[in-house]
């Protein structure tokens, strides 16, 4: 499938294979997960750092097959995590460096006024997809003035 914002026709990944259940050396007891992945939530990781963690320290190779949720899931039943969904708040973060960057006395650099506007374009579009499930209010709007303020 093609890119949205490049003039290139992408590749294609490819898939995980299908398993139905977690391979015979790894850590299957759901408990002890689900209590590893509250732990390693209340310290500040995402949840993309809790799978790193727990696939290399602990041998679980796949949350999803030992507890049967996500790690998203899991840290939201038990109100760990930000106000914004995870992918939004790495948006919203990689628009504040790139204002960062234009307003140090790179306000010519004109690659990255078009990478804020993509990235802007891709916070707007998400959230969008958010408030249509529920997980923002309707009335949120991307304001580019208070950005800081919402990473932070």
């Amino acid at each position: 499938m093609a890119r949205m914002y490049k003039s290139r026709k992408g590749k294609s990944g490819s898939s995980k294979p299908h398993v139905d259940e977690a391979p015979e050396g790894s850590n299957t007891d759901a408990a002890a997960v689900t209590q590893l992945i509250i732990d390693l939530g209340k310290e500040g990781h995402s949840s993309a750092v809790i799978g790193t963690i727990l696939r290399d320290k602990h041998a679980v190779p796949s949350v999803r097959l030992v507890i049967g949720k996500r790690i998203a899931r899991v840290l939201a039943e038990n109100n760990i995590g930000g106000t914004y969904p995870e992918d939004m708040m790495n948006l919203m973060q990689q628009a504040v460096g790139i204002i960062n960057h234009l307003g140090s006395g790179n306000h010519k650099d004109l690659h990255n006024k078009r990478s804020l506007e993509i990235t802007e374009a891709k916070i707007r579009r998400l959230s969008n997809y958010y408030k249509s499930e529920g997980r923002l209010p309707s009335e949120w709007r991307y304001k580019r003035d208070e950005l800081r303020l919402m990473v932070e």
